[in-house]
């Protein structure tokens, strides 16, 4: 067990990086944020955020490593949807856990429930991965390199689809129809919520662990979708009303682990 833990890094202060590192300046932690643009650097630093300009290609990392020396090393960066960055995801992750070698105590990686794939089942910590996407299958791989080069001094969060500021739902399919797989369960997790997981993985210290952090509740696509539409005054889309190719997410390691208490209902 380590002592209390004081400094947070944030590789990614991006839609969800940065709303998490002002949550953890609201809680007393020292944070250091970092940014692949240089306008921003001013941004982090009037949220008392410590601000470093991180570029790293797959072959090396442009970054200060004063940025690495901390108690918990949060990693923020999905992979890109470009073909060529999004297969070099994995090595971007080995030149990051380089860097945090002998620096960074623990590694955190915000990974993604993409490495389950629809098999029409209901899938938890301990189910099999099987991804059927690209970036679920490089998500995978930098999961794997993170176990291999931390031992138990890491955690994964694995988050279902982000919804929250700047991502309303109600925009997906609006005016849309015939949208297929109408009857097929989201898997969802509003920003709220993802960001008081990751706060309780650092109260908890309960590193070692992989946690799926997905809204306990999975209402259809067809309900959700268009009841996210109507409230933002937008076209209802309509649905296919069939269910195939789906899978439910829920956590063992949640509740048991981090006794968290979900915020937001979907």
């Amino acid at each position: 067990m380590m002592k209390d833990i004081k400094t947070v890094s944030i590789l990614g202060c991006g839609w969800f990086g940065l709303p998490f590192a002002k949550k953890l300046i609201q809680l007393g932690y020292q944070v250091k944020g970092s940014t692949t643009t240089p306008t921003k650097l001013a941004t982090l630093a009037e949220e008392n955020i410590s601000p470093f300009l991180i570029n790293f290609t797959t072959e090396r990392i442009s970054a200060d490593p004063v940025f690495f020396e901390t108690d918990v090393l949060f990693i923020c960066i999905p992979p890109k949807r470009n073909s060529t960055e999004l297969n070099s995801y994995p090595d971007k992750i080995k030149s990051i856990l380089a860097a945090a070698k002998d620096k960074t105590k623990k590694v955190v990686l915000v990974s993604s429930t993409s490495v389950y794939s629809d098999e029409n089942l209901i899938v938890n910590e301990e189910s099999d991965t099987n991804p059927d996407t690209d970036s679920g299958k490089v998500v995978l791989a930098a999961e794997l390199l993170v176990k291999e080069y931390r031992s138990t001094d890491y955690a994964i969060i694995r988050f279902a689809g982000l919804i929250g500021p700047n991502r309303n739902p109600g925009r997906f399919f609006a005016g849309k129809t015939d949208v297929p797989n109408g009857l097929a369960p989201v898997n969802l997790i509003h920003q709220t919520d993802a960001i008081g997981i990751a706060c309780k993985l650092l109260e908890k210290q309960a590193f070692g662990k992989i946690y799926n952090a997905c809204a306990p509740n999975h209402p259809t696509k067809m309900e959700f979708y268009s009841a996210a539409a109507k409230e933002s005054g937008l076209i209802e889309p309509t649905f296919i009303t069939e269910k195939k190719d789906w899978k439910i997410v829920e956590s063992l390691n949640v509740p048991k682990y981090l006794n968290y208490d979900y915020v937001e209902s979907i």
